[in-house]
């Protein structure tokens, strides 16, 4: 899930709607309260990365949810990786250059030797020319596409873009071998399936 709370889940919420959830992820850009909201109900981790509007975390924390920024966090044998931000056009906290980015990514080194790669990346912004904008804004990073190039996770899942978006950014893309979800609102998957893009909801 990511940049839009979900009416569905906060405003009308149903305990049974979390019905054969394993996990949650945030793709950030969302209310540290609802993330809190939705950890309180479920019995399930909630893993978060922080969109570019996400400086209120640092006054309001998000009770009871796994920060995996520059973390590979595993659940159940799957190695998520978390990268956060978007492209650098303010100053705000949760933005970075591509250079910025890079170097992130370079201080991660260790980590992806000793995990062995990843199995699904969670960023906040796309990658870049794989369903991102061409403002500067909503730009991806192009480190992230080398990420998916190197390592080949089975998902890369991503916000920012609303599908709102004039733009009409798509739910589902693949490149290469990885599946990559638009996480905006909320969409539900199976790590396992095979054919994602005919069964996500």
């Amino acid at each position: 899930m990511a940049d839009e709370e979900s009416k569905s889940l906060w405003d009308f919420f149903d305990k049974s709607k979390l019905d054969g959830i394993d996990l949650i992820i945030s793709c950030g850009d969302l209310d540290p309260r609802y993330l809190s909201f939705l950890v309180t109900f479920s019995t399930v981790p909630l893993l978060y990365v922080h969109g570019n509007h996400d400086d209120k975390y640092e006054r309001i924390h998000p009770d009871g949810c796994i920060c995996i920024e520059d973390q590979i966090y595993v659940h159940e044998g799957v190695r998520i990786l978390g990268l956060g931000g978007s492209m650098r056009y303010s100053s705000g906290k949760h933005q970075y250059t591509e250079k910025q980015m890079r170097q992130r990514v370079a201080r991660l080194r260790f980590k992806l030797f000793r995990k062995g790669g990843f199995d699904i990346l969670v960023t906040h912004a796309p990658a870049y020319q794989l369903n991102d904008g061409r403002d500067l804004p909503h730009q991806g990073f192009q480190v992230f596409r080398e990420l998916i190039e190197k390592y080949r996770p089975k998902y890369f899942l991503h916000g920012h873009v609303h599908m709102t978006y004039g733009r009409k950014h798509k739910r589902y893309d693949k490149y290469q071998d990885t599946h990559i979800i638009n996480a905006y609102e909320r969409c539900i998957f199976d790590f396992e399936d095979e054919n994602p893009q005919e069964h996500i909801r």
